[in-house]
Formats: C-alpha cells, sequence, structure tokens
C-alpha cells in the first residue's frame, strides 16, 4: 500500500506541472506570437514481480507479467508553432508571418534571437526595432523624412520621400526556419535562442523554400484556444483530485490496520 501512495504522490505532482503549462497558456492568450505549450508525461519504473514468458513448470510459460508501476513524471513541455489567429492593425511596421518561420533580431549581447513577434517599430534613428529596442535582422533603417513604408509579401521593403514620385527600395526582410522549432529555447520576451535539438536557422526569402510570406499591417496572435485551455484544466484537476484521494484512502486502509485487535 506505501507503494500506491507514493504513486499517487507522483501523478499529482506531475499534475501540477500540467496545470502550471495550462495556466502560463491562458497568461499568454493575448501575447503577439505566443505558441501554447503541452505537457507530456511518461510512466515510472516498475516493480517486476513475475515476468512474462517465465516457466510456470517444466513445459508450460506464463503469458503475461505481473509489473507494478510506481507512477508518473514530466517528460516534456512541448510548443505547438501552429499559425495564430491574424488581427489588422493598419500600423505598417506590423509585420505577421503567414505560414512557417520566424524574423531575426539582434539582441545588445550580439546574439541573434528568433521570434513571431511582428509589432516592430523604428527608433531615434529610424532602425527598425522591436518593442525592447532590439534591431530586426538583416537591419532596415528608414530615412527621417520617409513618408510611407510598403512591404511586400516577399519581405521587399520600400519608402517613399518629398520630390520621389517612385517608391525606393532600401532592403529586404528574411525569415528564418528550423528542422525541429520545438527545440528552440524560450527566454521570454517573445524571444527564442538556438539549441542544438533546434538545428541550425534556415534563412531564407518571405514565400520561398517553405518559408511563410509576410503580411504588412497585421499581428499574429496567440495559438491558445481559451475552450481547449479550459477543457484541459478541468481534466488536470480532476486526475489531480483523484489522485489525492487515492492517498487518503490508502491512509484510511492504514488507520483500518493499525485499529486492528484480538
Amino acid at each position: 500500500m506505501m507503494r500506491a501512495m507514493w504513486s499517487a504522490a507522483a501523478g499529482m505532482s506531475a499534475q501540477a506541472f500540467n496545470m502550471d503549462t495550462i495556466s502560463n497558456n491562458l497568461a499568454n492568450v493575448n501575447t503577439s506570437g505566443f505558441k501554447k505549450a503541452r505537457a507530456e508525461f511518461q510512466d515510472l519504473l516498475y516493480q517486476t514481480v513475475n515476468l512474462a514468458g517465465t516457466s510456470s513448470s517444466a513445459n508450460t510459460q506464463l503469458p503475461t507479467g505481473i509489473q507494478l508501476g510506481h507512477g508518473a513524471k514530466l517528460q516534456a513541455v512541448v510548443h505547438q508553432f501552429t499559425t495564430g489567429n491574424f488581427r489588422s492593425t493598419s500600423a505598417s511596421l506590423d509585420l505577421a508571418i503567414e505560414g512557417q518561420g520566424f524574423f531575426q533580431v539582434t539582441m545588445p549581447d550580439g546574439t541573434i534571437g528568433y521570434t513571431r513577434d511582428g509589432s516592430f517599430s523604428r527608433n531615434q534613428d529610424g532602425t527598425v526595432v522591436t518593442s525592447a529596442g532590439y534591431a530586426l535582422n538583416p537591419q532596415i533603417t528608414l530615412p527621417q523624412d520617409t513618408t510611407s513604408v510598403t512591404i511586400a509579401k516577399d519581405g521587399t521593403v520600400s519608402i517613399t520621400q518629398p520630390g520621389q514620385p517612385l517608391p525606393q527600395q532600401i532592403g529586404q526582410i528574411t525569415l528564418v526556419n528550423f528542422i525541429n522549432p520545438a527545440g528552440l529555447n524560450h527566454i521570454g520576451g517573445n524571444l527564442l535562442l538556438q539549441t542544438q535539438a533546434s538545428g541550425d536557422p534556415i534563412e531564407g526569402q518571405p514565400g520561398a523554400d517553405g518559408l511563410g510570406s509576410v503580411a504588412q499591417g497585421f499581428l499574429e496572435m496567440s495559438n491558445v484556444d481559451i475552450a481547449d485551455e479550459m477543457v484541459n484544466m478541468i481534466v488536470g484537476q480532476r486526475a489531480y483530485e483523484a489522485n489525492s484521494k487515492t492517498i487518503r484512502t490508502i491512509d484510511d486502509m492504514l488507520s483500518v490496520i493499525n485499529n486492528l485487535k484480538r
């Protein structure tokens, strides 16, 4: 019975991690470019009492064995990179990726970060930056007298200036993708970093080589579905409750044993 108590305790711990994951999804339901996560679990070690195939007599074998598990544990938290809904903002530097890929930004230490959050603006120098001030990579700098900015689906950046009858191309936005985006390291601030698990970044022009196209004047919202998360929360809560009742039941059984009298 003590095994059952510890197994149930392991189950409660696993469901607590599950609720942490769900709560973070719900907290970021309005975060631009946020990708929801899913907790994945695996069973723990088994105590083998009888192994399947063991001889039960001189001429027979056990068709099944006896193995007693010890609960469950959190194995991984997997982020799902499905595309979220788009919201029209009409802002010329708000960008959304229609399909796969990430924007590249240069962080203060020179490290390249990756993001799906396309809420860009320009700083005092005219450089296109994120809301945290990180420059878009490759860097795009808008002249001070820019009157309008046009960003094509293939990432071509063009501007109009006073006295210029035709738009002038001033830069090219590129996107990158990874063989395993789920292996990227989430560091907060809508930023991700490359890891060995993600593989090397594969850079290309939007709309080519499997990369998505760029949509100007839109932002990609979180891909969190509130209804799904509420259902997952109820399931996780009931699983936690069931494990706690298992502990209570085992405690009652031990109490009966302790109170046995001749």
